[in-house]
């Protein structure tokens, strides 16, 4: 079924694919019996809520609890965005820095609940709330212009160079192709050794999966139009060793769909030097070892170079993998007829990266035709935001232009 604009499901939707054994014979007949019924017509939308575009923010209004989790953000409109990007935050509330009651500044405490409405809102000074922008569909890539004094973006550096201004630091960052927020000390800090010193930091661009399982009569891939890397020529000529393991230098595992999914991952990383993927378990395992590369003959595992400077190949988004499962990150799911009709369903939404489709032949029919629609947070994210005079933090300006 195409893409219903401005719609999604209010409820966190894990695509777990529980037996029914717990269910009597006779409740059995009645579920089978209203599932051939369904299934006759797959292409149903199912779960979802039509909700409007709500990006008013509430200054001094709590949205006390149904926390899903919690992440830093500098500013509202960055904690907004978070919440957007979060596959299930509906409405958040931000911890401004003019906060008093203790030292919880910069919290943006992302909420949902089954309703999509905050279940009380209550008056509180040094808090902002709102909503998600998901149903207004935004750019994926925000632009953050703002500059933050006595600020500092705590953590994720790859890099620090000195320079005379935080101008001059936030154009190196922008230039530089893994930078995605800095922090600059200033001639007023107190320790000398350190002004005008200028840290260069990494949040991750590409989609994460949480969890790739192999499980029968699913198929699942990616949306189509994932910007992986902002250049436009030359293209990329990558370097996949197949049967072939570089052992040790380990700095970072992730789940990875493809020895070329992986490749992506270890080419938008500062630190990765080259990887090695494992097609039994999809393991994508990034190494750092600017020195040398030591390779041995190993089964079905696939190493290679990042690539630099360049159009990456982007056709492994157009791969579908059979009898694998995109576990989490859920957005929503819908019914429909087969598995290209929600990859076209994924890749006309702009808030979906990946999905899962559950095909006819799935043990419980329950879930069968089952599309979810998921993504993951990859605008730009600082592990930690505190108070720090005679500093000044920012954003790359990448996605200004």
């Amino acid at each position: 079924m195409p893409l219903q604009s401005h719609s999604f499901t209010p409820v966190v939707l894990q695509s777990s694919y529980f037996p029914l054994q717990h269910i009597s014979k006779t409740k059995k007949m009645q579920i089978h019996l209203i599932l051939v019924g369904l299934l006759s017509v797959c292409s149903l939308s199912f779960g979802q809520v039509s909700t409007e575009c709500r990006s008013e923010l509430l200054e001094n209004v709590d949205f006390p609890g149904t926390d899903i989790t919690f992440l830093y953000s500098p500013d509202v409109e960055h904690c907004q965005q978070l919440c957007t990007q979060h596959h299930s935050c509906l409405f958040f509330t931000y911890v401004r820095a003019d906060w008093t009651r203790d030292n919880g500044h910069f919290y943006c405490y992302l909420k949902s609940t089954p309703s999509g409405k905050p279940k009380v809102q209550a008056p509180l000074k040094g808090v902002t709330s709102g909503f998600s922008l998901k149903p207004c569909n935004p750019h994926p890539l925000p632009c953050l212009s703002r500059v933050y004094q006595n600020v500092d973006f705590f953590g994720a550096d790859y890099r620090s160079l000195f320079t005379s201004t935080y101008e001059e630091c936030q154009r190196v960052c922008t230039q530089d192709p893994y930078c995605q927020f800095f922090t600059f000390a200033n001639d007023g800090f107190p320790f000398g050794k350190i002004r005008y010193k200028c840290h260069l930091k990494f949040s991750w661009t590409v989609p994460r999966i949480p969890s790739l399982n192999r499980k029968a009569n699913l198929v699942s891939g990616f949306s189509h139009y994932i910007e992986i890397t902002q250049y436009f020529s030359p293209a990329c000529q990558s370097k996949l060793f197949e049967n072939t393991e570089i052992p040790g230098n380990n700095f970072e595992t992730l789940p990875a769909a493809s020895p070329e999914h992986c490749q992506a991952l270890c080419s938008v990383n500062p630190r990765c030097t080259y990887f090695s993927y494992d097609s039994r378990n999809f393991k994508c395992n990034l190494k750092n070892n600017p020195n040398e590369m030591v390779t041995r003959t190993k089964h079905r595992v696939t190493s290679g170079l990042p690539v630099h400077f360049c159009q990456m190949d982007n056709n492994w988004l157009k791969v579908s993998h059979e009898g694998v499962d995109f576990k989490g990150s859920d957005i929503r799911f819908e019914l429909m007829d087969d598995p290209d009709t929600c990859q076209r369903t994924c890749s006309a939404d702009p808030n979906c990266q990946f999905y899962t489709y559950i095909t006819k032949n799935f043990f419980n029919p329950v879930y069968r035709c089952r599309c979810y629609l998921k993504r993951a947070i990859i605008m730009p994210a600082p592990p930690k935001v505190i108070k720090l005079r005679n500093v000044v933090s920012g954003f790359s300006l990448k996605n200004c232009v």
